[in-house]
């Protein structure tokens, strides 16, 4: 079994954007349009980082 690559920057700025985010959505401005809003780009920035760290993970760095 291909053990998984390190983290690396991208992984850490993908998910400081992520609380930064969830933040300004819950503490800043709890407003539902703007929580359902940073809910969708939060699923974007994941779904950004699954694929690119599957594709380190198969094909290396």
């Amino acid at each position: 079994m291909v053990d998984p690559p390190a983290l690396d920057r991208w992984d850490a700025t993908a998910t400081a954007s992520i609380v930064v985010l969830l933040v300004v959505a819950y503490v800043l401005v709890p407003d539902p349009t703007v929580q359902y809003g940073t809910w969708l780009v939060v699923f974007c920035i994941w779904m950004a980082w699954f694929v690119s760290f599957g594709a380190k993970w198969l094909y290396g760095p």
